[in-house]
């Protein structure tokens, strides 16, 4: 038998699932001329110098740039919906990667979503199933090219949760030098931002929040101990991992309410995903079901009849 979990299941399908929703996201909510324009150092309104040539969006001529974008939404629709991942892979990935590539100005989601999409396009073109939704395809223990390819696959999100891992540290690491961060007043600079603050309807909540001691305290902290943790997720025991995922998911959640950067929110949740949840684990569906199947063991029964 293989001494390694098989990656195929519903946990790696989640987080392919919310990463194509993160880029379908910003080019359907964005318009050509928001995503495509000239911009500091570039005259063109596409983004095709060296590597980003690669792009869809630099063989697409100008007056089209509309319907190419709604054509990658509608692919990213598709992967979303988890439809045959080996044949969605690729494209998943040159789409992902074009919007890092050739729009005017990309973000840190755009970034991590195209990351991620390298990682989980190696994990998907091994994936037999038709639906990334399925169960995990039964073992083939005497085949030696399915043990390897397993493995490759593995691999691949075993990297992307190093990924994030690094990522989280980052994060936090690099706060703790400024004076804002260390003394607890950080969040009511930016929650007074013009450009980052909270919206209209929620500003007086946080408003009141971060004139309080405690509260602007810690709305400054507690990010800063949630992305510690996550960085040091791997290394922590299970029930420890589930706590952070949901301590991580809201906490990226107040980011997107708070600043809008909803794109950036999906891409993070799906690094939650696999940061947090084992290789070869599964989610399950049901009032009597468990909530994540262990590796290794066979999937539990969708509701139990007594």
């Amino acid at each position: 038998m293989r001494s390694f979990p098989s990656p195929w299941t519903n946990v790696y399908g989640l987080a392919r699932t919310l990463v194509a929703l993160a880029t379908s996201g910003t080019l359907l909510w964005s318009g050509s001329d928001t995503l495509f324009r000239p911009s500091a150092g570039r005259d063109d309104i596409v983004g095709c110098d060296g590597l980003r040539s690669v792009g869809l969006f630099c063989h697409v001529p100008e007056q089209r740039l509309d319907v190419a974008r709604l054509v990658c939404v509608a692919v990213l629709l598709v992967v979303a919906s988890g439809w045959r991942p080996r044949w969605t892979a690729l494209p998943h990935l040159w789409i992902t990667y074009s919007v890092w590539a050739n729009v005017a100005i990309p973000d840190g989601g755009d970034q991590i979503a195209c990351n991620l999409a390298v990682l989980l396009a190696l994990a998907a073109l091994g994936d037999p199933r038709r639906w990334h939704w399925d169960d995990p395809p039964e073992e083939r223990t005497g085949s030696v090219r399915s043990q390897v390819t397993a493995f490759a696959c593995c691999s691949a999100l075993f990297m992307a949760q190093l990924q994030m891992s690094f990522l989280y540290f980052q994060a936090c690491v690099a706060k703790l030098p400024h004076t804002e961060w260390a003394d607890g007043t950080a969040m009511w600079y930016w929650t007074n931002n013009l450009a980052f603050g909270a919206p209209g309807w929620l500003h007086p909540v946080v408003d009141f929040a971060v004139r309080q001691p405690l509260g602007v305290a810690a709305l400054t902290w507690v990010p800063l101990f949630i992305e510690l943790g996550l960085a040091l997720a791997l290394l922590l025991p299970r029930r420890f991992r589930l706590y952070l995922l949901v301590a991580g998911f809201l906490f990226h959640l107040s980011i997107a309410l708070m600043m809008g950067l909803w794109s950036f929110a999906f891409a993070m949740w799906a690094g939650l995903v696999l940061l947090c949840l084992p290789l070869g684990a599964g989610l399950r569906a049901g009032p009597r079901a468990r909530s994540l199947t262990p590796p290794g063991r066979p999937p539990a029964p969708a509701a139990a009849a007594r």
